[in-house]
């Protein structure tokens, strides 16, 4: 069966494919400028049923993310629910913690939210804002012609017309899929041969955290690594990081023995705290790994693709959300204008290199998160950077720095922090802080950096954050 609705005011109608994290927020900021806004969504109401874990249930939420909350009014309720983590709690094979903080004040951090908790809260506000959201609705194709969107639900076909459509619906895209039939595409997908499992560490018998809760803790191994990160709850989620074969690698973990004895090998300090490591290794998904680069992401101006549908990144950096987030800020301020003719076309325009950007510095932070922070080499390095930044803030300011704290473009923060390395290579070879050539540091700061643009005015959403008793 077909059914058919017709589309109340098609000058200011949009559609939007997908209600996750981008979708909802999207549909707010969108309604809120008066355009009638509809969402369709596969998948149930999140707020109806429980939480389904073992993928990416935990976020690291940075500044161009909490820009894009603020731009929709609702950074002070995502805040509630956040936790600030200051820097990254690094374990050793011996059992020693060593804290090396992300930047250098408490206002340089990252949070922590729960996706599920976040997606409730934005598909409320969504809702709250005038967005019409329709729930077990799946795209299964488009009628480009007729500019119809087919629907699937509940075993019917339903034809909608469309005037503008947004696919905000996941590296899987239905979408991109439908535009590829239309318009040529050229898509890459590079694989990264590693996948991740998703475990949990339950809060102390007392209820308390079992670890520092403001900080992001890691299990560096060289090719693989242990994450956690915490939960306002007082549990964390854990995600082990491995190649998918080889002989340390998810092929070899097909039994609870070879589980046991892996962890107790590589993880031992963690062990005691993964009280459900066997049921949670056997139940939850293997999920993939790997980076979409596309051109184009649009069909003139009647479809664009954003987020991870557009420019789907591995997780190393923590900017997959903050960047789709980014697109939805920037697509709204093209879109609120009397004339956003060409809005589709200035958003690509603005984002793809910047997209393909911070794919390739998320790539560049698996092998630092896994391998270099536990190398003597990348924290004298990290010495030598913090003492440029504090002897020339006009200018110097970390790659990590200005990708996770500031608003400036991922392209020029890439820019300047291939730049900043060469500079610390010159450096690199003194024996201590005191040994380096000061005089030297000066001139090539002065000569290959130019003074950081406004963008690079560093936010303090920390500020807002609930203490951690």
């Amino acid at each position: 069966m077909t059914m058919t609705t017709r589309c109340d005011h098609p000058d200011r109608a949009i559609s939007i494919i997908g209600a996750g994290l981008a979708g909802a927020l999207l549909a707010r900021l969108l309604a809120q400028r008066g355009w009638q806004v509809d969402v369709y969504e596969r998948r149930e109401d999140p707020r109806a049923g429980p939480v389904i874990g073992g993928r990416s249930i935990n976020l690291a939420l940075a500044e161009r993310g909490w820009n894009a909350l603020r731009l929709a009014g609702v950074a002070d309720a995502v805040a509630s629910q956040a936790i600030a983590m200051r820097g990254r709690a690094v374990h050793a094979m011996d059992g020693r913690v060593e804290v090396q903080p992300y930047g250098l004040t408490d206002a340089h951090v990252i949070h922590s939210v729960h996706r599920a908790n976040l997606n409730r809260l934005l598909v409320d506000q969504a809702a709250a804002a005038g967005a019409r959201l329709h729930f077990e609705c799946g795209l299964r194709d488009v009628d480009w012609d007729r500019n119809e969107l087919l629907l699937e639900s509940d075993g019917q076909t339903l034809r909608r017309p469309f005037g503008r459509v947004i696919g905000a619906d996941g590296a899987g895209s239905p979408l991109r899929a439908a535009l590829a039939r239309v318009t040529p595409q050229q898509e890459v997908w590079e694989p990264l041969g590693h996948g991740y499992k998703e475990l949990s560490i339950p809060p102390a018998a007392d209820g308390s955290f079992r670890m520092d809760p403001n900080a992001l803790h890691i299990w560096p191994r060289g090719e693989f690594m242990l994450i956690a990160l915490p939960n306002a709850d007082r549990s964390y989620t854990v995600t082990l990081f491995l190649p998918l074969q080889g002989p340390r690698s998810f092929e070899q973990l097909q039994s609870p023995a070879a589980i046991d004895a892996f962890f107790q090998t590589e993880f031992p300090s963690a062990v005691p705290y993964l009280q459900d490591l066997q049921s949670e290794f056997a139940e939850n998904p293997l999920g993939q790994l790997g980076t979409l680069r596309l051109s184009p992401w649009r069909l003139g101006e009647r479809a664009l693709l954003i987020g991870d549908a557009a420019h789907a990144v591995v997780p190393f950096h923590g900017q997959g959300m903050n960047c789709a987030f980014e697109d939805c800020a920037l697509l709204a301020r093209l879109l609120e204008g009397p004339d956003c003719s060409d809005a589709f076309a200035q958003l690509e325009q603005q984002r793809k290199a910047n997209a393909d950007a911070i794919a390739t510095m998320a790539v560049e932070n698996y092998q630092e998160m896994r391998d270099a922070v536990a190398q003597a080499g990348f924290l004298w390095r990290r010495q030598i950077e913090h003492a440029l930044t504090t002897r020339f803030p006009e200018r110097v300011l970390s790659r990590y720095a200005l990708v996770s704290f500031t608003q400036v473009p991922y392209a020029e923060a890439q820019r300047r922090g291939a730049i900043l390395g060469g500079i610390i290579d010159r450096l690199q070879t003194a024996t201590d802080l005191d040994a380096i050539d000061w005089t030297l540091a000066a001139t090539l700061v002065h000569e290959r950096l130019s003074v950081l643009p406004d963008a690079a005015q560093l936010g303090h959403v920390d500020r807002q954050c609930p203490a951690i008793p």
